[in-house]
């Protein structure tokens, strides 16, 4: 038996010089091949092995990480993984996470409205707490829908002094974002309550 037969490549008897004529490709290209067939193996298996951590990364996550937040964690197990092949076999496997739409502002100006003294002089900063103060709505994504956040913010510590969260945008909200700051105790006579021309903040 030649060397070609005794590759157990050809089980139908027909030489490897015959199959590779037929197929336009040159015998080395053929065992060059054949060689590298463990290799190959062993490299898919890693690589499945590996898709398997990034899959157990990003169900831990809830599906929000994307590539870099999962080559970050794999970094912090002490995997040395490359960040383009992390996310090369997140996209062939449609492994992604979720892309989070930032806080925008809501409020939008109520033109109708007689417009409202600017009581800070656009000077927003204070030298004591309770005295002056920012409000603003923000709205969020959540796997509810949206929801709405009204904040009161302290100008001399820049601290969050009242909120308030709902399904809705009316004056209420913003109303009791405000009642929790007044709550807290901590405002002096004559604050100031600064916010937007927006038309929730005209209904007060």
């Amino acid at each position: 038996m030649d060397a070609e037969r005794a590759t157990g490549a050809n089980p139908d008897g027909y030489s490897v010089a015959r199959l590779c004529g037929v197929m336009g490709v040159g015998r080395s290209t053929y065992y060059s091949w054949l060689a590298s067939r463990p290799a190959i193996a062993e490299r898919q298996c890693a690589e499945d092995e590996l898709a398997g951590m990034i899959r157990e990364i990003h169900s831990s996550s809830r599906g929000a990480y994307g590539a870099p937040r999962v080559h970050a964690e794999l970094r912090r197990k002490g995997h040395a993984i490359n960040r383009k092949k992390v996310e090369r076999i997140m996209r062939e496997r449609d492994i992604r996470g979720i892309t989070r739409r930032g806080r925008r502002h809501l409020t939008k100006q109520d033109t109708a409205a007689a417009p409202a003294p600017d009581l800070v002089g656009r000077d927003f900063t204070a030298a004591r707490p309770g005295t002056k103060l920012v409000g603003d709505i923000t709205y969020l994504p959540t796997i509810e829908g949206w929801w709405y956040l009204a904040t009161v913010i302290d100008l001399a510590t820049r601290e969050v002094i009242g909120y308030a969260m709902a399904d809705h945008h009316r004056a209420e909200l913003v109303t009791d974002a405000l009642k929790m700051a007044a709550g807290r105790g901590g405002l002096k006579p004559g604050c100031i309550m600064h916010t937007d021309c927006g038309s929730e903040y005209n209904q007060w």
